[in-house]
């Protein structure tokens, strides 16, 4: 008998040994697990803080994308000008060119006048004119051929007239047609300049809005960049908790195993232990999932997956989920929402996320992103 007492006494100071162990290693398990949760929530409010900043720089982008886009289309349209006046020039100078060859064939005109009134002008020195008429007019024949030798002097000296008004005449066309095509073709050159300076300064602009867009693709590339690191740092913390929750599981049943290979007297302090661990499995197996939020307002169909028409049901208690994860038509607890029907499912649920029903977009907006416990209840 008293050899069995020192059996027994030994067993349960092995026993106690062994729980105390186990119970040091659950204290640095749940260790593990608070400092785990910690880190997710520094993980979810950093991956917040990135996509609003994502959000912020694709706005930018979009800004400054309208910006080139308007540029550019200045810039065509100034080209298309450009082509006009080209047009214009290409025109004005063809109508030059021939006003060019008007003008000669006017100077030489001009020309062949001056030696036609040369010719007069010697004649004229050599015979006195006066003298010449009378004694033109003297003999004449008879009145008639007076009268015949009166009109052809008079006709000539208005011939010597009508070519030197002519002369002149040509003269000053010649000039005004000069000035006409000096002054096209100012006005031309000047058009052509400021169209030119125009399209310098829209490819300069052109230029730094490209510059600008390459520099916040830069900048949205980097940021997405970081928002995935985040999500991979969410998810490596996420991997830990549940280690963590499996390793506090595993050393929950171990301390109950060790307490009930005791003695009787053992075994009757190991009864309540056994009520705490079943206590602690009516509150079932739960997940971590990543929890967004949606309404009727941002659908294109009314009904869900399972065919519950969310919009006329806009209040009632549903999340959409991958059907791999979360079985369809189960009843689920979610944190913070309470127990709703996995009823429908959506593109970009995929894997630990859910999408959680609220009665309008605002509501939705409200919820936001966060990470949830996920417990199916059937």
């Amino acid at each position: 008998m008293s050899s069995l007492k020192k059996i027994m006494a030994i067993s349960l100071s092995g026993v106690l040994f062994m729980t105390s162990s186990i119970m040091v290693h659950a204290e640095t398990s749940q260790e593990t697990l608070n400092k785990a949760k910690s880190q997710l929530d520094q993980s979810e409010n950093l991956i917040n803080e990135k996509e609003e900043e994502k959000q912020s720089i694709s706005k930018e982008l979009e800004a400054v994308q309208t910006e080139l886009n308007t540029v550019e289309t200045e810039m065509n349209r100034n080209k298309e000008k450009i082509a006009d006046l080209q047009a214009k020039i290409t025109e004005t100078k063809q109508q030059i060119e021939q006003k060019k060859e008007e003008i000669v064939v006017l100077e030489d005109k001009v020309l062949a006048r001056k030696d036609v009134m040369k010719e007069r002008l010697v004649s004229l020195q050599k015979t006195d004119s006066t003298n010449m008429v009378i004694e033109v007019l003297l003999n004449a024949k008879d009145f008639g051929d007076f009268i015949s030798r009166a009109t052809a002097i008079t006709m000539l000296f208005d011939g010597d007239k009508d070519i030197l008004e002519q002369q002149q005449a040509d003269l000053d066309q010649i000039e005004k047609e000069k000035k006409a095509i000096d002054q096209k073709e100012t006005e031309l050159t000047g058009q052509y300049d400021q169209l030119a300076a125009t399209q310098n300064d829209l490819q300069e602009n052109l230029a730094k809005r490209q510059s600008k867009v390459n520099e916040v693709q830069q900048k949205f590339a980097a940021i997405s960049e970081e928002v995935e690191l985040a999500e991979s740092q969410k998810n490596a913390v996420l991997s830990q908790i549940s280690n963590a929750e499996a390793a506090i599981k595993e050393e929950q049943a171990q301390a109950v195993a060790a307490k009930e290979a005791t003695t009787p007297n053992v075994v009757n302090v190991s009864t309540d232990s056994s009520s705490s661990s079943e206590s602690n499995q009516a509150s079932g197996e739960y997940m971590y999932v990543t929890a967004t939020a949606y309404s009727h307002e941002d659908t294109k169909s009314d009904f869900t997956a399972l065919g519950y028409n969310i919009k006329e049901n806009n209040t009632m208690k549903l999340i959409a989920v991958d059907p791999r994860v979360i079985p369809l038509g189960s009843k689920v607890w979610v944190e913070g929402y309470g127990e709703a029907i996995a009823g429908d499912t959506g593109g970009a649920i995929k894997g630990h996320k859910i999408d959680v029903l609220m009665p309008s977009s605002s509501h939705a907006l409200a919820w936001g992103r966060k990470t949830v416990r996920v417990k199916v209840l059937n």
